[in-house]
């Protein structure tokens, strides 16, 4: 077998691969002897049947699976005495295969393909320890407590109907109809809508217009949807509502003591507490922890530059590039809505696949030196918690993962790079900030924004 390469630029190899003829002939004999001894034909003792009636009966089969294999095994000795690594599957075009396959299938010509692929890149690690972490810290506090705990309860408290005016407090029973100039919306409809005015979980300005309204009053009314509505399609666009009032009811005393807590399920007020404590721990440490990410990922971004495999990141960005159209294609929305145009979202998507793609290899190779592997253990894990996220279709769920190699794959990739995260939180400089409910959350929403980009 002769290996020639024929180019070497970059990440990028071309290698021309030529098996002669009477390789391939001497496999295809080995392959008749080891057969003769174990194929029945009819007319023939075993062991007797002549080379020559194996050949004209086995000869193109054998020789089909003989080429297989030099495919199959090929490309991997290749890399392995190379000392490289395929950043993907390596491409094999055939030279003259259509033309001369008769004869190589007799043993009369040589089998030359070509492997065109790229490698990974050699990344030298540098010294992680002077990587600087701010963690975020909040303490929580007996008041956080308590207006969670409030928030939790309201859904035991009762109301009184009255026949005054609407005031802020009060629960208020209505239909509406939405609509953006003329026409109406999806979503922009309701019957016997509850809501208690002063929550403000409707659009802003919503609520406010529906105070000192009452029973069987019928108004219009006008808002502006937010700018980052979660609805992108409705977001910064005007739009009025017909509004019918059909109960106005005033809260009664919220009692916040051991029945109440008995009501949502648990023992007492105490173990509500405690509960409540836990959930804002738990909610708090993961903005926490994504802020964290964030700095490691980023100071590693700017401490890594080197190639990356051109067919690495045109996967990762064809991902990324098929979500963002999608979810653009169900808001009813357009590049032009967003404030850019299709070239720039390009050119701005692709930089941040080949981020991806340069972390993830980063992260790769970390963990190879820091020794993280993820067990089947921790994937099962995984992926029930995946499936405990939607009640009712578990079944499907699990399907989803039987059938979708690819979907387990990327989850295994996940919890690698987190574990990798985990065991450089153990070697960066890492301080501690006290900060306020409100800074730590609004931080948050802008690392999102960022991160979205």
């Amino acid at each position: 077998m002769q290996v020639i390469e024929m180019l070497n630029e970059g990440l990028k190899r071309e290698i021309k691969v030529l098996v002669p003829a009477e390789d391939l002939e001497a496999r295809l004999t080995d392959r008749l002897v080891d057969a003769k001894n174990k194929v029945k034909l009819k007319g023939f003792r075993l062991g007797k049947v002549p080379a020559s009636h194996l050949r004209k009966i086995y000869g193109k089969s054998f020789m089909v699976e003989i080429i297989n294999e030099i495919l199959d095994e090929t490309p991997h000795s290749i890399l392995a005495e190379r000392g490289e690594r395929f950043a993907t599957q390596p491409k094999i075009k055939m030279s003259g295969y259509e033309r001369e396959v008769e004869k190589i299938f007799n043993g009369k010509a040589d089998f030359v393909f070509s492997l065109n692929y790229e490698i990974l890149p050699k990344i030298e690690l540098k010294d992680v320890s002077a990587i600087e972490v701010t963690r975020e810290v909040i303490e929580i506090s007996k008041k956080q407590v308590n207006e969670q705990i409030k928030r939790i309860l309201s859904s035991t408290r009762t109301y009184t109907e009255k026949k005054s005016n609407a005031e802020d407090g009060d629960q208020i029973t209505i239909d509406y109809l939405g609509r953006l100039g003329d026409e109406s919306f999806e979503g922009g409809t309701g019957s016997d809508a509850q809501l208690i005015l002063g929550d403000k979980i409707f659009i802003p300005g919503f609520e406010e217009q529906l105070v000192g309204t009452k029973v069987g009053d019928e108004i219009q009314i006008e808002v502006v949807f937010p700018e980052d509505y979660e609805k992108t399609h409705l977001a910064g666009k005007e739009a009025t509502f017909d509004i019918k009032v059909k109960r106005v009811a005033k809260p009664n005393e919220l009692k916040i003591d051991d029945e109440a807590a008995k009501k949502i399920g648990l023992e007492s007020l105490a173990r509500l507490r405690e509960v409540v404590r836990e959930q804002l721990k738990k909610q708090y440490d993961s903005v926490t922890r994504q802020k964290i990410k964030r700095q490691i990922l980023d100071a590693l971004d700017k401490d890594y530059q080197f190639d990356i495999p051109e067919q690495l990141v045109e996967v990762e960005f064809n991902n990324i590039w098929s979500q963002i159209n999608v979810e653009l294609k169900q808001a009813g929305r357009t590049f032009e809505d967003e404030k850019m145009t299709q070239e720039d979202a390009r050119e701005e998507y692709r930089s941040l696949a080949e981020r991806r793609v340069r972390l993830g290899l980063v992260l790769c190779k970390i963990g190879e030196e820091f020794g993280v592997t993820v067990s089947d253990e921790e994937l099962q894990r995984a992926i029930y918690t995946q499936v405990r996220q939607y009640p009712r279709q578990e079944k499907e769920i699990f399907e989803f993962f039987r059938r979708t190699p690819e979907a387990v794959a990327n989850l295994r990739v996940s919890i690698f790079e987190e574990k990798v995260i985990d065991d450089l939180l153990g070697k960066v400089k890492l301080s501690d900030k006290q900060v306020t409910l409100q800074e730590l959350m609004a931080k948050d929403k802008e690392d999102i924004a960022v991160a979205k980009k």
